[in-house]
């Protein structure tokens, strides 16, 4: 069963970012065609690619999360042992769950003041509902880091192995 949502979840981040690219580059050429033949724009559509960049982002955050590829900077590690470099990824990985689960709750926060504040985009649209990404996005990679945490300290722990 877990294997089947790890499918499903891989499935619609594909989807997911596959679309809005796709998205994006059509209303990009779009307005490009747009303007050059003298019709103008749409009004909207800066609101919009600038939404949809978030959106990237954020899922292609979760996606980087998945296979642990995030930007790493291993300069002090390849002094390590092996042990010592799983040890190092394991607090790699803690660390970067304590700040993705504050980012989260911080989007939380904010997104919690944008619907008391009733602010809206693209023509009364409520923003929170573009907000909404961000919380979920920086639960779900923190929820995810916490995963290969745990994966490398099982291993930096596993007797016998790496000196």
């Amino acid at each position: 069963m877990l294997d089947k949502a790890d499918k499903l979840g891989r499935w619609l981040e594909n989807a997911l970012l596959t679309s809005l690219l796709l998205a994006m580059m059509g209303l990009g050429a779009a307005q490009i065609l747009l303007r050059w033949s003298g019709e103008g724009s749409f009004i909207w559509s800066d609101e919009a690619v600038r939404l949809m960049v978030l959106w990237i982002a954020m899922i292609a955050g979760v996606a980087a999360a998945r296979e642990d590829r995030h930007i790493a900077i291993d300069v002090l590690a390849r002094g390590l042992s092996q042990r010592g470099r799983v040890y190092a990824a394991a607090v790699v990985n803690l660390f970067t769950v304590v700040v993705c689960f504050a980012l989260a709750w911080y989007a939380l926060e904010m997104v919690g003041y944008t619907i008391e504040d009733g602010d809206t985009l693209l023509s009364g649209m409520p923003l929170w509902w573009f907000q909404s990404v961000m919380p979920v996005g920086f639960f779900l990679m923190g929820y995810r880091y916490t995963i290969w945490f745990y994966r490398h300290l099982r291993e930096a722990l596993r007797p016998g192995e790496g000196a």
